[in-house]
C-alpha cells in the first residue's frame, strides 16, 4: 500500500519527468521532484515535507535548496543522514580538468547542505554527527561562532569524512583546533583529522617528526585525503616521507598514489637496487619521473605488457638503443595497446627503432603518433593514403608544433591525397582530415560552409584568419544549426570550442534564456576556462550599468548565492560592489574566485577588499586572489607579508605577468627567506629566469636536487650558474646511467669537456637539447663527437641545418667530414676553400666592431698572400 501510495503522488510528474530523463537529464528531472514535493502546496507544509520523506533514495542525491526549505529540524537531520548513506561523491566528476569549485560539489549539494544546517542555531557532536555529508553546509562564521572548542575537538572523527571542504572551511577548522590545544602526537591523531587535512599549512607539517607521517599515510583510509592537497602542501608530505626512509623502492612503496607524481627525480633513481615493478606499476608518475626508472624496468620485465601506461611514458632513447630491434617493436605494439602518450623527441627516437630494418607491413598494430614521423609511401605496404590521413587525422597532431615543417608537408600531402584542388572541403574528407582540419586556412573554412565546424571545435587555438572566418561561416546561418537566433543550449554544447572565438555581434543574437541554460547544464563539463566562461556573462549582463547607491533587498548576497557559481549573472559590477560590502568576502574568496565573473566584476571584487584592507592583505588572504592576481600592482605588493612557501605558491600559481612575479619574488626574499627546494618548485621554469646572479648564487645544490627546473630559455650566465650547481647537486649519480636525464634540463650551460664525457654514456641527445647548448662549447665539438652524443638521432640534425647554432656548426666543419656522418648535412668548408664563419650568439660590443672592421680591412691582403703561397709551392 505504501508503495501505491508513493506512485499515485508521483503520477503527476509522470509525463514530463520521462521526457527529461529520455534528455539525459535525470539529475535536473530529480531536482524539479523534490521542488515540487516540497514546494508547491503552502496549505500543508506537514504533508509536503512528508513526501521528501517517501522520495526514493536516489532521488535525495538531487534535491533543489527549495525542497528542505519547510523541513523540521528532525526531518532535516533524517535527511541528511539520508544523504550521506546513499549520495557518494564523484570526486573527479567525469574526469573534467577545469576546476569549477574548490570544492568538488555541485551548486545545488552545496545549497541544500547549507540550508540543512541553517535549521541549527549550535552544533553539539551529536548534530555533527547525524549531519554528516551536510556539514559541509558549515559556513565559517558557524565554525567560528557556533561549535565550542571541545566539540569541535569531540566531532573531528564525523568532520574528517565530510567531503568537499573549501580551503576557508577546512583551515578554520584547523586553526582553531590547533590554537585550542589539539596536538598532532602520533600518525593515528594526524590521521583522524581526514578530509581536514588539506587545512594545514606546510609549516605545522615540516613541525612534526617524519615518523607521525609515515606512519599516517599507512593507513589506506587517510592516504585518499592526500587527493584534495594543494601542490605546496603535497611536496611538503612528501619532503617528509622521503626523510623518513633510505630507499627508493621503500618511498616507492609507502607514498600515497596522489603524492607519487610530486617526488622528486633525484629520489627515484635506483642504481644497484632493483625497483619493484609491481609498486612502480601501481603509481601514477609524470613522464619525467618514468624517465628515472624505464632502463631499469625494461631490464628486469620479460612481458612489456604487464608495464603500466604511467611506467611506459618513460621511454628514452638511451635504453631503447641498447635493446634489439624486435623488443623495440614489441615494445611499441604494447604501448599502442595502453594508449601511451609520447612527446615529440621520444617519438622521433621510437620511429627510428622501429624502422631500423625497414617500415613494419603491420604499421596498424604500431602507436598511431608515429605516422606523424612517416609519409603515405611509408604506410603503402599497410593501406592507403587515405587511411594514413584518417589515422593522422586521430593521431595527437600537437606533438608537432603549429608551424613546423612536418606539419606543414603533412596537410600538403593529405590534400593532394584526398584530391581536394580547390579550398572547399565536403564533411567525408573532413572527417578523414580530423585534427588536420585545424592547420587549414581561413579561405578553406569559407569556402567549406559548415563541414568544417565540427572538427574545428576540437581544436586547441586558432589563428587570426581562422577565428575571422569561423565567425563569418557561423553569422551566416548556412550551416546544419542554423543561424544564432535559433540556437538552443544544446546547440552551444555541440560547439561549446568554437566560443571563444564568438564575438559580440554573434553572441548577442543567441537568445540569452539558451546561454543561461548552457551555462547552469553544460559550462561544468566544457573545456572552457573561467576566462572564456566570462564573456558569456558579459552577455547576460545590463549593457548599460546603473550607478549603484547601495545594496538593493533582492540582491541581498546570501550563502546559498556564494555557493551559486551562476552568481556572475545575478549582478552588474556596481551592484556587487554594493552588496559585497556586509559580506565576509575573506571567507569564500577561494569559492567564488572559481566562477566566471567579467573583468569589470572582478575590478569590482579587488576594490572591495581593497577598501577593507588599505594598508594591505593579510597573509591568510594572498595564496586564495586567483584571478585577482592580474589587477595587482607592485604598490600593492609592497604592502603584502610574504613569508612562507605557501603563500608564494599560492601567488604564483595563478600565472601573474613577469613584472608580477618579479615583484613577489623579491618581496618574499627580501623578508630573507632562502630559495630552498620547495620555493624553487614554487618558482618554477616560467619564472626562474627571473632570478638575478645575486639570488641564483644563494641557492644551496642540495636544494636544486630535489627541485624541477628547466633555465634552457635563460640568458646565458644564469645557465652557467645553474648548470656548475646541478653538476654539484647530481655528482653522487654521475656514474648511473639515470645521471643524463637528471643533468640534461642544465646542459645549456655546460663546457665543452662535460659534453665529451657524456659520450661514453651512449645519452642519444636529441636534437632540440644540442641546438641548446652552450654556444663556445657546441663549436669545438668534432663531427664524430657529435655523431656519439646524438647517437640514432644524428639524422635529425638534418632538419635543423638551416637554423642556429646548428647552421653555424656545420659552416664550421669540413664537408668530407660531415659526409662520413650519412646525415645528409651540407654547407660545410670545401677542400681549398677558407668558409670564415661568424656565429650570432650574441650580440657583439662596439670594441669587438672594431676588431671585426680592421680583419675585413687586411682580408683581401692576407687572400693574396696565401693564393701566392699557394701557387709558388
Amino acid at each position: 500500500m505504501g508503495a501505491l501510495k508513493n506512485f499515485a503522488e508521483m503520477l503527476p510528474l509522470l509525463p514530463w519527468l520521462g521526457f527529461l530523463l529520455l534528455a539525459g537529464w535525470q539529475a535536473a528531472a530529480a531536482t524539479s521532484v523534490g521542488t515540487y514535493l516540497c514546494s508547491s502546496s503552502p496549505v500543508n507544509e506537514s504533508a509536503v515535507c512528508a513526501s521528501v520523506e517517501s522520495l526514493p533514495d536516489r532521488f535525495v542525491c538531487h534535491l533543489s535548496p527549495s525542497a528542505v526549505s519547510n523541513l523540521s529540524r528532525d526531518d532535516a537531520l533524517s535527511l541528511a543522514q539520508r544523504i550521506t548513506k546513499n549520495c557518494l561523491l564523484n570526486l573527479t566528476r567525469g574526469g573534467i580538468t577545469r576546476k569549477r569549485a574548490p570544492s568538488s560539489l555541485t551548486t545545488g549539494e552545496l545549497q541544500v547542505a547549507s540550508s540543512l544546517v541553517r535549521k541549527f542555531e549550535h552544533f553539539s557532536p551529536a548534530i555533527l554527527r547525524a549531519l554528516g555529508q551536510a556539514a559541509v553546509g558549515l559556513s565559517v562564521s558557524d565554525i567560528e561562532n557556533s561549535i565550542s572548542d571541545k566539540d569541535l575537538e569531540a566531532s573531528v572523527p564525523a568532520l574528517g569524512k565530510v567531503h568537499g571542504w573549501n580551503a576557508e572551511q577546512s583551515s578554520t577548522i584547523i586553526n582553531k583546533l590547533l590554537s585550542s590545544g589539539y596536538q598532532i602526537l602520533d600518525g593515528q591523531s594526524l590521521a583522524k583529522l581526514g578530509s581536514l587535512v588539506a587545512g594545514l599549512n606546510s609549516s605545522t607539517v615540516r613541525s612534526l617528526s617524519p615518523e607521525v607521517v609515515l606512519e599516517a599515510v599507512k593507513l589506506p583510509e587517510f592516504a585518499q585525503q592526500m587527493v584534495t592537497l594543494p601542490s605546496a602542501l603535497k611536496m611538503t608530505f612528501v619532503e617528509k616521507i622521503s626523510s623518513s626512509v633510505v630507499h627508493p623502492a621503500d618511498l616507492v612503496k609507502y607514498i600515497p598514489d596522489a603524492l607519487a607524481s610530486y617526488i622528486p627525480k633525484s629520489l627515484l633513481v635506483f642504481g644497484e637496487e632493483k625497483p619493484s615493478v609491481q609498486d612502480l606499476n601501481s603509481k601514477m608518475w609524470t613522464r619525467e619521473q618514468a624517465a628515472m626508472f624505464f632502463g631499469d624496468v625494461i631490464k628486469m620485465e620479460p612481458d612489456f605488457s604487464r608495464l603500466s601506461q604511467s611506467v611506459l611514458q618513460g621511454f628514452t632513447c638511451a635504453a631503447a638503443s641498447e635493446m634489439e630491434a624486435e623488443r623495440v617493436q614489441e615494445l611499441a605494439k604494447v604501448m599502442k595497446k595502453k594508449n601511451v602518450k609520447l612527446g615529440e623527441d621520444q617519438l622521433s627516437c621510437l620511429v627510428k627503432m622501429v624502422t631500423l630494418h625497414g617500415i613494419p607491413k603491420d604499421l596498424d598494430n604500431y602507436p598511431r603518433d608515429l605516422l606523424l614521423f612517416l609519409s603515405p609511401s611509408d604506410y603503402a605496404a599497410t593501406g592507403s593514403c587515405r587511411q594514413y590521413f584518417a589515422n593522422i587525422g586521430e593521431a595527437n597532431l600537437g606533438v608537432l608544433q603549429r608551424e613546423s615543417s612536418q606539419r606543414k608537408q603533412l596537410l600538403l600531402e593529405a590534400l593532394i591525397c584526398l584530391k581536394i584542388p580547390g579550398t572547399q572541403v565536403n564533411e567525408e574528407n573532413a572527417e578523414v582530415l580530423g585534427r588536420l582540419v585545424c592547420d587549414l586556412g581561413g579561405e578553406y573554412i569559407r569556402s567549406s560552409g559548415g563541414n568544417l565546424l565540427k572538427q574545428l571545435s576540437q581544436c586547441e587555438s586558432f589563428l587570426p584568419d581562422q577565428e575571422e572566418a569561423i565567425r563569418s561561416v557561423v553569422s551566416s546561418g548556412n550551416t546544419t544549426f542554423g543561424p544564432p537566433v535559433a540556437w538552443t543550449a544544446f546547440t552551444l554544447n555541440e560547439l561549446s570550442g568554437l566560443i571563444p572565438v564568438f564575438d559580440h555581434s554573434i553572441l548577442q543574437k543567441i537568445p540569452k534564456s539558451a546561454l543561461t541554460l548552457w551555462l547552469k547544464n553544460f559550462a561544468h563539463d566544457s573545456p572552457l576556462s573561467r576566462e572564456q566562461l566570462a564573456t558569456i556573462v558579459e552577455e547576460l549582463l545590463p549593457t548599460r550599468h546603473k550607478r549603484a547607491d547601495g545594496c538593493q533587498p533582492d540582491k541581498r548576497i546570501t550563502e546559498a548565492v556564494l555557493n551559486d557559481d551562476l552568481m556572475p549573472i545575478y549582478y552588474t559590477p556596481e551592484q556587487l560592489h554594493a552588496c559585497l560590502r556586509n559580506v565576509s568576502l575573506e571567507n569564500h574568496l577561494s569559492r567564488i574566485l572559481t566562477y566566471a565573473f567579467s573583468i569589470p566584476q572582478l575590478a569590482a571584487l579587488k576594490r572591495n577588499l581593497d577598501e577593507k584592507y588599505p594598508d594591505g592583505y593579510p597573509a591568510s588572504l594572498l595564496p586564495k586572489l586567483g584571478p585577482l592576481t592580474s589587477f595587482v600592482t607592485s604598490e600593492d605588493v609592497s604592502k603584502w607579508k610574504i613569508t612562507s612557501p605557501d603563500t608564494l605558491a599560492g601567488l604564483l600559481r595563478n600565472q601573474p605577468s613577469d613584472d608580477q612575479a618579479s615583484a613577489i619574488i623579491k618581496r618574499y626574499l627580501s623578508f630573507g627567506n632562502a630559495l630552498n627546494a620547495t620555493v624553487l618548485n614554487a618558482i618554477g621554469t616560467r619564472y626562474v629566469c627571473l632570478l638575478n646572479a645575486t639570488d641564483l648564487n644563494s641557492i644551496d645544490p642540495s636544494s636544486l636536487k630535489l627541485a624541477s627546473l628547466d633555465p634552457s630559455a635563460c640568458s646565458q650566465p644564469t645557465k652557467d650558474i645553474f648548470y656548475a650547481k646541478a653538476k654539484r647537486a647530481f655528482s653522487d649519480q654521475y656514474y648511473l646511467p639515470a645521471y643524463y636525464k637528471l643533468i640534461e634540463p642544465y646542459l645549456g650551460g655546460a663546457p665543452a669537456e662535460d659534453l665529451r664525457a657524456l659520450i661514453k654514456d651512449n645519452v642519444n641527445m636529441d636534437v632540440s637539447t644540442f641546438a641548446k647548448l652552450r654556444g663556445d662549447s657546441l663549436m669545438s665539438l668534432t663531427p664524430s663527437e657529435v655523431q656519439g652524443l646524438l647517437g640514432v638521432n644524428l639524422r635529425d640534425l638534418q632538419k635543423w641545418q638551416n637554423q642556429s647554432p646548428v647552421r653555424e656548426w656545420v659552416q664550421a666543419q669540413k664537408q668530407s667530414e660531415l659526409d662520413k656522418l650519412y646525415a645528409g648535412l651540407t654547407g660545410g668548408t670545401q677542400e681549398g676553400y677558407m668558409n670564415i664563419v661568424t656565429p650570432k650568439f650574441q650580440t657583439p660590443s662596439s670594441a669587438s666592431l672594431r676588431t671585426v672592421a680592421v680583419a675585413l680591412h687586411v682580408l683581401p691582403a692576407l687572400l693574396l698572400s696565401f693564393l701566392m703561397m699557394l701557387v709558388l709551392s
